[in-house]
């Protein structure tokens, strides 16, 4: 492949000049090279690589590619990879990048970095050292990636970082500490503290940018301080000509491009440039070309509308006795030994309605390939022996273990799922295999190597050895830089989606797998489901930087990953005394700016590998202690009923904000349990009580609120009221306004909040029986102590 006509984008815009003859209707393909939606792509002030193949299924088919001025194209010899340099700091806050194929074009947005400079200095005073580095979320807690340098008798380095709050610490000759120089700290949520570095401002995100004001026939209106010449609106992955943009003094008016009647589902996506940085986006579901104004409209393979219930096979329902069969060894402790729950439990409690009732529409189950049948030491002190309960040691990657099910039960899970309207999402593992894993024998060169040169284990050696470490001894990783390993993994993921007709994986241990596997495979995974028509959605387990965590999410790679940076705010925010709102809206805003505001991404009440949330809140543990530890030396239940109070305020924060919201089960009462394996306990169905009924009604009445109202769907995002106690924020999409408040405090409080002017406050009710006054468009919200309250139409 050779790329040519290499044109400036304003040359560009002159030569399509504005003789259309149709302007209502875009020149497109009627089999699209690039057929998802592809996210913006953030330049960086240094250089920005882009390899084609991750947007464009087949790159060779790419003729030319057209930049802003400000920008040098350089490709690789094979012209795959695509390198944007700046040739001067005159970067535009939002431009696209053109890219031609047949005579068609294709648009991929392009947002300027708002990475500030930060300088860092530690002083050693009469202590000499030899090497300073910085350890934290700025690199992945690897210090090795930021030395400081010498000079003067001071240790310096200058940072570039995206706005937002960092946690890092100081590591001088090999020793961490907090910053001496910071007094700014937190908690690193497992019994110590971080020195904590406040970069930039979100000012873009924290005020209204732009917002959906009105639909009318064919066109969109376009509100907001935003809504002006700097305004980029797209059809897929086409920008809508200026003949069928109109802006005047109300704001920008949208014309839905003719093409759009074409399709049963497409959006319209609108971007818009602040002063200083690329503001809120926006993103328009259309039906038939038709703005959907309704959830009715809306089907299980919007994944916007997803509600994630998660539940580990094993402990949800024993649906058939006859397939238990525990691991006969005494050195093993029941909690860590098999409990009967299958693919047939699934089914009947589908039967009974549990999760209809529940509100959530997404199923993601547990591995369920074949494990072994004995026991293992785990590596770590005090080596205590378990089962693969969890489905996490895979023997096979394509044959169901029979104590979770059958092919046939599975594949009547997901016919009667479907009927349901529910997707079902598989944890898939594709990092590591157990030792028993046959082909091992005949092909011992596709592991990692486990001793190091040092002399140590390569084990659980998370980001020095990201991309080879062990999770244990028994556990050899997966060598997925070589083609016969990664083809062989890709194409046994790809027969579980086109035997099952799943809706989706959900990845283990994204980050320690080479990415060529996530492209090998979500390649396989696009040419399967075009041909069947159908919709996936791929999400990733991440724990590390936002940067490390964006690098997966593309077309070529996943849909998606975990948020854990939110959530550790979450948590601290809503499950202790000293937790701030303020942090917490830093955080999400840091992630609106990082994903997009209509992001995919999956907020969570918790998992199976940290201890239960409510846990936390109800003052059962602390961070203080080992938190694994503690399940295993007392029984950890519920003693203050605050927990219930502060969980109940978590699930209305998740079900509110962008993204999936994902249940852990058992968090929609409030199950306790320290970390692994007590945050693993049997599912209960009967026996709740009192406090826990309240809490499971609770979840119902939050889920039904979020799948009725299109604002929590697709609706912009505003803060209005922002302290360390009280939090109050805003969701709307044209006439659809939603308004959340908490109040974290110990106390009843009462907030009084102005709306903007766009809010027709008259007609707002509380969902969930706080007293509420309003008049000249101010709210006023009486908040009990631990609650929450939202405000619907």
């Amino acid at each position: 492949m050779k790329l040519s006509c290499i044109i400036p984008e304003l040359m560009l815009l002159a030569l399509l000049g504005t003789g259309c003859d149709q302007p209502e209707r875009l020149r497109v393909p009627d089999h699209p090279l690039l057929h998802k939606l592809a996210p913006p792509i953030t330049l960086r002030y240094d250089s920005t690589i882009i390899l084609l193949a991750d947007y464009f299924g087949r790159p060779d088919r790419v003729d030319s590619i057209v930049a802003a001025l400000s920008l040098r194209l350089i490709f690789s010899a094979d012209s795959s990879i695509l390198i944007l340099k700046p040739i001067t700091q005159d970067i535009p806050f939002l431009s696209t990048l053109r890219v031609w194929s047949g005579g068609f074009s294709y648009d991929l947005v392009l947002t300027r970095s708002p990475e500030v400079s930060v300088k860092v200095t530690y002083d050693p005073g009469r202590k000499r050292c030899r090497k300073v580095e910085l350890a934290g979320q700025i690199n992945d807690w690897t210090p090795s990636r930021t030395p400081l340098q010498f000079h003067d008798g001071i240790w310096e380095t200058t940072l570039l970082l995206f706005p937002g709050n960092y946690q890092y610490q100081v590591v001088a000759d090999g020793t961490w500490m907090l910053d001496p120089a910071n007094p700014d700290s937190a908690s690193n949520g497992i019994g110590g503290y971080n020195s904590v570095l406040r970069a930039g401002t979100l000012s873009e995100l924290s005020s209204q940018g732009i917002y959906t004001e009105e639909r009318t026939g064919g066109k969109i209106v376009i509100g907001g301080t935003g809504a002006g010449s700097a305004t980029m609106a797209l059809w897929q992955n086409y920008r809508i000509p200026e003949q069928l943009l109109h802006f005047d003094t109300t704001g920008l008016t949208i014309e839905i491009p003719e093409n759009a009647r074409l399709q049963e589902r497409s959006f319209i996506r609108i971007w818009a440039a602040g002063p200083g940085s690329v503001t809120n986006d926006l993103l328009i579901p259309l039906q038939r070309g038709k703005v959907i104004t309704h959830p009715a409209e809306l089907t299980r393979t919007d994944k916007e509308t997803m509600i994630f219930y998660f539940m580990l096979v094993d402990r949800f329902y024993d649906g058939n006795p006859g397939n238990d069969k525990r691991v006969n060894d005494p050195e093993v402790a029941p909690k860590v030994n098999y409990m009967g729950g299958d693919l047939e439990g699934i089914l009947e409690k589908l039967r009974e309605g549990y999760f209809t009732s529940l509100g959530v529409n997404t199923l993601w189950i547990s591995p369920i390939t074949q494990n072994p049948w004995t026991a293992y030491h785990e590596f770590p002190p005090p080596h205590r022996k378990f089962s693969g309960y969890h489905g996490y040691w895979p023997v096979s990657l394509t044959s169901i273990d029979p104590r979770f099910g059958s092919p046939e039960v599975l594949k009547e899970l997901v016919a009667e799922s479907h009927r349901d309207g529910i997707n079902v999402v598989l944890d898939f593992v594709a990092h590591h295999v157990h030792q028993d894993y046959p082909l091992l024998a005949s092909h011992p060169d596709w592991i990692t190597q486990v001793d190091l040169p040092d002399g140590r284990k390569n084990i659980r050696i998370w980001d020095e050895c990201r991309l080879t470490t062990w999770f244990d001894s028994f556990l050899p990783t997966l060598d997925l830089s070589k083609p016969e390993v990664y083809e062989l993994v890709s194409d046994s993921a790809t027969y579980w989606v086109s035997e099952y007709e799943l809706d989706g994986f959900r990845h283990d241990a994204a980050k320690h797998v080479p990415e060529v596997f996530w492209r090998t495979l979500t390649r396989k995974l696009d040419s399967v489901l075009q041909r069947q028509n159908r919709e996936f959605y791929q999400i990733g387990e991440t724990f590390g930087s936002r940067e490390l965590i964006k690098s997966y999410i593309n077309p070529g790679m996943m849909d998606a990953q975990f948020d854990f940076n939110l959530y550790w705010e979450v948590r601290n925010a809503f499950a202790f005394d000293n937790g701030s709102f303020e942090d917490l809206n830093t955080a999400l805003l840091q992630s609106l700016a990082f994903f997009g505001s209509h992001h995919l991404m999956g907020n969570i009440t918790g998992n199976q590998d940290m201890a239960r949330f409510i846990s936390y809140a109800d003052g059962s543990l602390s961070t203080g202690e080992e938190d694994r530890e503690a399940g295993w030396v007392r029984t950890i239940e519920v003693r203050d009923p605050v927990g219930y109070r502060r969980l109940a305020s978590l699930m209305a924060f998740n079900m509110t904000i962008p993204g999936v919201p994902v249940i852990y089960y058992g968090d929609e009462f409030g199950l306790p349990g320290a970390n692994d394996p007590d945050n693993r306990r049997m599912m209960k169905f009967d026996g709740l009580t009192e406090n826990e009924l309240l809490t499971l009604e609770q979840t119902r009445a939050l889920t039904r609120l979020r799948s009725d109202h299109m604002a929590l769907l697709y609706g912009d995002f505003q803060p209005l009221l922002v302290s360390r106690d009280q939090y109050v924020y805003l969701r709307s999409y044209f006439d659809d306004v939603v308004i959340i408040a908490f109040n974290k405090a110990r106390e009843d409080t009462t907030v009084a909040v102005p709306l903007p002017s766009r809010v027709q406050a008259g007609t707002l009710k509380p969902a969930f029986g706080s007293i509420v006054e309003i008049a000249d468009n101010q709210i006023q919200i009486n908040l009990k102590a631990n609650s929450f309250e939202i405000l619907v139409h």
